[in-house]
């Protein structure tokens, strides 16, 4: 059983949750995500909450491989008005801002977040000590380098055991900062190659022994996409295949373009974890 104290909106689950994607950047790696409109935002956030999402996770910077970075001012500008709508419009919705600077998570958690989700795991000066002054839940992402050159760095003499020492620390630092909720994502894709990927996700539950929930980002990221030769349109049913991987990888929240499917698939795996033999 996991609780998050989400600014006051308690948040708790005994089987893992699904996290909706909501990008407000023309240049996200997949299309099909990318919102225009305010009309394209109410939608998109309402049909996720009726599938069963979570939290609403609200990014205005592009973190694609390669990804050229904006202005901090332009990501406000795109960020801070997005989560002031969805926050009028659901009152009673978490919503995460998907930021690594620390001006964009300030701005964000005044006007109605309740979660940082930091890919840059607080290298960044001041985001970790946010999220402890806000007592808001933190979101630690494991990246080398930054969306811009992050695939120069997938040099790794043991991938899942560095990752483990890397959040070991974090834990430990984030504790000191007086964080009490805490979630940690592997960074699937980022300063990784597919093989890493893969490994790293076979060999998942090790992040386990932590004691903190698992977040994952496997939702159709080129992993998929080009393993199986296709387009990241194309790759939703490869999304559910990892995901159905992570959950038995100990993975507690799935972070997911397609909120629906990542729902089932949870209700699927958690029946199948939960069945018992009948005798006769």
């Amino acid at each position: 059983m996991y609780s998050l104290n989400c600014k006051g909106k308690l948040l708790s689950w005994g089987k893992p949750i699904v996290m909706g994607i909501l990008n407000i950047t023309p240049d996200s790696f997949y299309a099909g995500s990318r919102i225009g409109s305010e009309e394209m935002l109410i939608t998109h956030a309402e049909k996720m909450l009726e599938e069963g999402a979570s939290i609403l996770d609200l990014g205005g910077l592009s973190s694609r491989p390669g990804a050229l970075e904006i202005s901090q001012d332009e990501e406000l500008e795109r960020v801070v008005p997005a989560i002031s709508l969805l926050s009028s419009r659901f009152p009673n919705a978490i919503i995460s801002v998907d930021s690594y600077r620390y001006k964009v998570a300030v701005a964000a958690l005044h006007t109605g977040a309740s979660i940082i989700n930091d890919i840059g795991a607080g290298k960044n000066e001041g985001m970790a000590e946010l999220a402890a002054a806000f007592q808001t839940p933190y979101i630690c992402m494991h990246m080398r380098g930054n969306p811009g050159n992050m695939q120069r760095y997938t040099n790794y003499d043991d991938i899942t055991a560095e990752l483990l020492d890397f959040f070991i620390n974090r834990k430990e630092e984030c504790i000191r900062l007086g964080i009490k909720d805490l979630i940690i994502d592997p960074g699937f894709g980022f300063a990784k190659t597919i093989g890493q990927n893969f490994l790293l996700l076979k060999q998942l539950k090790v992040l386990g022994m932590l004691g903190l929930p698992v977040m994952v980002g496997l939702s159709r990221k080129s992993t998929i996409y080009k393993t199986l030769n296709i387009k990241p349109e194309e790759s939703l049913n490869g999304t559910t295949v990892m995901h159905t991987l992570a959950l038995e990888q100990g993975a507690q929240i799935l972070r997911a373009h397609d909120v629906k499917e990542a729902v089932e698939t949870i209700r699927l795996w958690t029946s199948y974890a939960s069945a018992k033999d009948v005798p006769g």
